[in-house]
């Protein structure tokens, strides 16, 4: 995984991440000194005892990653202010670890992710259970800046650092036969205790068209801020696709398999009528239980018109042209 050391600077510099810590730790002790001031020494007392109980529940820490490479400008948006590291790992939809925002970082200590390894199947001339290690290792990793848009009508910028996924299928050798990816997140109850739940039909699914998955754009992450993925971030090795729903990025992959038919996914096949197969993110087709027209940016206070495509028009139209985006949504 080692890369030959660039010095141009690195692209999640462009929101400094030691001031907003500095930020947070001043904004902790503020808090602390006005709840000795307002109520005394109890109430202090008790809130020590919850960040240390907090502390002992969080996820193992993450390492950073070295000898990463800035992407292309085309694939990041490197003058859009990055959603703060905190809000990114701390609000999250990862029902596998817990249905709430607060769950999956709450509960991510509980996966390990260390071995881990990819099933590649279906209609590839090179089949295989392929450790991670094996799985990245002829690739460059690229630190790319990318939106991220919830079908909630929120979103963020992120700092991701992964491959391009189609950079990955190639050295699989696709058949003429592979249409479409599917993908499949790890089903291990006692390690992703929202499993135990009846949330979604588990494990989560996801697919991509073959077009689609192959378009550089698309990514399979590893890291992000620097880092390793968290847990509760779909660690070790989650995809992203930027001009989809996030629901599409499906976290902790166990098995990418290429296929002619249209996989099933979790999300549509629990309710076709509000979450599409292609699921591209369309201000003009809204939600059946509310507009998608406008987004809230995690960080800020006002909302802000959602582009369409989120923001790719330019990279991914194409792969549509002719299609009815209201009604292949």
């Amino acid at each position: 995984m080692l890369i030959k050391k660039t010095q141009s600077i690195r692209e999640n510099e462009v929101t400094s991440q030691e001031d907003y810590l500095r930020r947070r730790d001043f904004l902790k002790s503020s808090a602390i000194a006005g709840s000795m001031a307002a109520v005394g020494l109890p109430l202090l007392s008790s809130c020590m005892a919850e960040q240390e109980a907090t502390a002992e529940s969080s996820p193992s820490p993450v390492s950073p990653l070295s000898n990463v490479i800035p992407a292309p400008p085309q694939y990041s948006i490197a003058k859009s202010k990055i959603t703060p590291e905190w809000e990114a790992t701390h609000y999250n939809n990862f029902y596998e670890l817990g249905t709430s925002k607060e769950d999956p970082a709450r509960n991510a200590h509980f996966l390990k992710t260390k071995p881990w390894s990819v099933a590649i199947e279906g209609e590839v001339e090179k089949p295989g259970q392929v450790p991670l290690e094996t799985l990245l290792r002829p690739h460059p990793l690229e630190e790319r800046i990318y939106r991220l848009r919830c079908v909630e009508a929120w979103s963020m910028v992120i700092p991701w650092i992964g491959i391009p996924l189609g950079q990955v299928l190639k050295q699989f050798n696709p058949t003429s036969k592979a249409r479409y990816v599917a993908f499949e997140t790890l089903y291990d109850p006692k390690q992703l205790p929202g499993q135990k739940t009846r949330a979604l039909s588990w494990p989560y699914r996801e697919g991509l068209r073959i077009d689609e998955a192959m378009n550089p754009l698309t990514l399979l992450a590893v890291g992000m801020y620097g880092n390793t993925l968290p847990g509760q971030n779909g660690a070790p090795i989650r995809l992203v696709v930027p001009w989809k729903y996030g629901f599409k990025s499906i976290k902790s992959i166990v098995k990418i398999r290429l296929q002619e038919d249209q996989p099933m996914t979790s999300w549509n096949d629990e309710n076709s009528r509000e979450y599409g197969f292609y699921a591209n993110v369309n201000p003009e087709v809204s939600h059946p239980r509310w507009s998608q027209a406008r987004e809230r940016r995690i960080g800020d206070w006002t909302k802000r018109p959602t582009l369409p495509f989120n923001g790719y028009a330019d990279e991914v139209a194409g792969l549509y042209a002719g299609m009815d985006l209201r009604r292949s949504f």
